[in-house]
């Protein structure tokens, strides 16, 4: 079964299952790393927002803001310059955006997508912001505690409100503007007169926090949510009206109809419900959404209501008949990245089974490349730089022109993922390697088969052609490195040596040596002409996902899924440097790094970790051109536990994953805690118990460090193929994920 299908199965069992709620939406702060010059990519979601004439949809992301037609569901454009935007307005004459991230908020005119304002006052992160009805007044709230009031036009400063105690996590206008509503970390709602900043009343809800108000239609009613709950009060009075039950996580989004009637909810598991406001009875449930709901957002006209969701996608339901209607972006791992031959184009491929083409000078988005049915595994340009190749998880490979997009035509043949392409140095054929164990040779021009080559005996992850054109290398599942005679598809040798799957493979410039990249967690240099093994490079903590070497041949970058990048010399083998940056959560993995053709720039591609937190971002690093890196640096010592510090306590995505048979869990800890991990099959039954006991507070990431699954269960047995779930307790702390084992 494919493992995005496999994936999908989390839902049924997530839904079902009661997880203590632990609040707090923490958004990562998200310029470029130290040493990085641009972050470019999808990013994660945090908020959407309708203009108020419904023709578009706003979407704060990590990487700025994501502009969406409504009718064609089509990506407009993608407003930079802020990272990241954890929170989006639009004024209520749709004229103007507004837009909160970190200690700032920026005024956009919202049909150029030009910066107009920035509002400075706020000094630390935005949370939210919200445009008075008359559309005067901006208002934002966020981790420094306070509410401020700004003048739209001039963007100056009127009011200050402090009272919470904790985060202001939600602030919203009464439908006449007089009053304002301030959700918060400490556990409260406020209200406010908008116009003097006098504090009208507080309400305490529950020591949980507050993390979305909403008024209704008339003004007269609040809902609020945070724990598992939505609570409805009397804005008037501060009477609680009304308790809504039914979600078994916390309640993240909450939004009303614009005519009042409905009010949705959307909670930490995935679930949304739609309900009738005046009697609370449910309506619809929708389901489909893999991770916690962070906002939700009715059309003008209210037929539609659109949810996003920490799973990186967003859907729009039908409000009448319940139906799902559209998914307009899905998880955003970058698996591929590439380089046209000239260095002015990027190309990445994605988990959202599109190829997105960059400005690789400016870091604009030029065009998105549609057409595959499952993820894009490999990106590839013709020497020319006139064609580009994709190769998926749906069985095929496209031909796209690269200067207009038009999709030339589609190569089929194999019968598993494909995933890795790769142009011969003519251009004339294009080798591909498939989890149907081959590797296939295509007529560029025709797209016809040529020949099949036979002999690995696992996925064939990574294929490579030498300089000369004269030899095809190709790293395997089976642990191999095979060489084949790329003109009659005769084998010629077979590297062995790494005790793990082969991820990657590569040669250098002059074609004497070949690189490989595996889940033994290290890098094998080779020489290509006998075969013997040159040296081992030691030192990343997980595998290795992806080689590449500079155009100059002197320097060996590498990608891990212990979320670094190294630099290498090729020649000594000494590490020069270990660039680290894609940190949404610990376990980010590095897919894909290539070196721009004149070698001043590096590209890393960030991946979805699987449970909704990702990186899903290329990252670019500017390399001095003297020696490709610099003045090396001494190897960073391997990862061990940090212990003391720790902002909340997480459970991490497990390593590998997929895996067989062995996998590793890592966590972390705020506080001292007895700590118990718990597998469980798809149908919630305990497969196994892992009593770890008392842990103090720190990380646990590393293989020295982190909980050890051997894939067995209670008796010893190995367990089958597909998905389970594995859960943290850590005293009252609960948290589950999930994990998939491929044999």
């Amino acid at each position: 079964m494919k493992l995005a299908v496999i994936l999908m199965l989390s839902l049924l069992f997530v839904s079902n299952l009661s997880i203590p709620h632990s609040f707090a939406r923490d958004f990562p702060r998200w310029g470029p790393p130290e040493g990085a010059i641009a972050r470019i990519g999808k990013g994660w979601i945090s908020e959407i927002q309708y203009s108020p004439d419904g023709t578009r949809l706003a979407v704060a992301s990590s990487m700025g803001i994501w502009l969406y037609d409504t009718a064609t569901h089509q990506e407009l454009a993608l407003l930079t310059g802020q990272t990241p935007v954890t929170t989006v307005a639009f004024s209520p004459n749709g004229h103007t955006i507004a837009s909160g991230g970190e200690n700032t908020i920026r005024l956009w005119n919202a049909a150029s997508g030009k910066h107009v304002l920035s509002l400075n006052g706020n000094t630390k992160l935005v949370r939210s912001v919200v445009f008075s009805p008359d559309g005067r007044t901006i208002t934002s709230g966020g981790e420094d505690k306070n509410i401020s009031l700004w003048d739209a036009d001039t963007g100056n400063q009127l009011l200050t409100l402090s009272g919470h105690t904790g985060s202001v996590n939600s602030i919203a206008f009464s439908p006449d503007g007089k009053t304002l509503a301030s959700g918060s970390s400490d556990g409260t709602v406020r209200f406010w007169n908008s116009d003097t900043g006098k504090h009208l009343r507080t309400i305490t809800q529950n020591k949980s926090g507050v993390g979305i108000v909403a008024f209704n239609r008339d003004g007269n009613t609040l809902a609020s949510g945070g724990s598992s709950i939505i609570r409805l009060w009397d804005v008037n009075t501060g009477n609680q009206r009304r308790i809504l039950t039914g979600h078994t996580a916390g309640v993240e989004s909450v939004a009303f109809s614009p005519d009042g009637n409905t009010i949705a909810s959307g909670d930490g598991v995935g679930i949304i419900y739609l309900r009738d406001a005046d009697t609370g009875n449910r309506r619809f449930t929708f389901t489909g959404h893999t991770g916690s709901v962070t906002s939700l957002a009715f059309s003008p006209d209210g037929n539609t209501i659109a949810s996003a969701s920490t799973d990186g996608t967003i859907r729009l339901w039908d409000t009448d008949s319940g139906k799902h209607r559209q998914t307009l972006t899905r998880p955003g791992t970058v698996n591929s990245i590439a380089f046209s031959p000239d260095g002015k184009t990027l190309a990445s491929g994605s988990g959202d089974n599109t190829i997105r083409l960059w400005n690789a000078d400016t870091r604009d988005y030029q065009r998105t490349l549609t057409g595959h049915s499952d993820w894009v595994y490999s990106v590839a340009f013709s020497p020319d730089g006139n064609t580009i190749a994709s190769g998926s998880w749906d069985n095929t490979i496209r031909l796209w022109e690269a200067d207009t997009g038009k999709h030339l035509r589609t190569l089929d043949g194999h019968t598993g993922f494909v995933n890795s392409i790769v142009f011969s140095p003519n251009g004339k054929t294009l080798a591909s390697g498939s989890a149907d164990d081959t590797i296939r040779l295509w007529d560029t021009d025709s797209g016809a088969h040529q020949r099949t080559l036979i002999g690995h005996t696992d996925w064939v992850y990574s294929v490579a052609y030498s300089p000369d054109g004269k030899t095809i290398a190709s790293g395997s599942g089976d642990g191999t490195i095979r060489l084949w005679n790329a003109v009659t598809g005769r084998p010629r040798r077979t590297l062995t040596g790494h005790t793990h799957w082969v991820f990657c493979v590569a040669f250098s410039p002059d074609g004497n040596t070949i690189a490989s990249g595996s889940g033994d967690d290290t890098i094998r240099l080779w020489d290509s002409n006998t075969g013997n093994l040159r040296r081992t490079l030691t030192g990343h903590a997980l595998p290795v996902e992806s080689v590449a070497f500079s155009p100059d041949g002197n320097t060996l970058a590498s990608g891990s899924t212990d979320n670094t990048i190294r630099l290498w010399d090729t020649d000594t083998g000494e590490h020069l440097r270990t660039l680290t940056g894609h940190t949404v959560t610990v376990y980010d993995w590095v897919f894909s790094v290539a070196f721009s053709p004149d070698g001043k720039t590096l590209a890393s591609g960030g991946s979805w970790t699987g449970d909704g937190n990702r990186d899903g971002t290329v990252l670019l690093w500017e390399l001095p051109a003297s020696s490709g890196v610099g003045v090396g640096v001494k190897p960073l010592a391997k990862l061990t536990t940090t212990l003391g510090n720790i902002k909340r306590t997480a459970l991490l995505q497990n390593f590998p994953n997929p895996f067989n048979p062995e996998t590793w869990i890592p966590y972390q800890l705020e506080q001292d805690a007895y700590v118990t991990l718990i597998i469980y099959d798809q149908s919630g039954h305990i497969v196994r118990t892992l009593d770890v006991g008392h842990q103090r507070s720190g990380v646990y990431q590393d293989k020295e460090n982190a909980s050890y699954w051997d894939g067995r269960n209670q008796n010893g047995e190995h367990v089958t193929s597909g998905a389970y779930y594995y859960q943290l307790r850590a005293d009252d702390y609960t948290e589950l994920r999930h994990m998939v084992i491929v044999k």
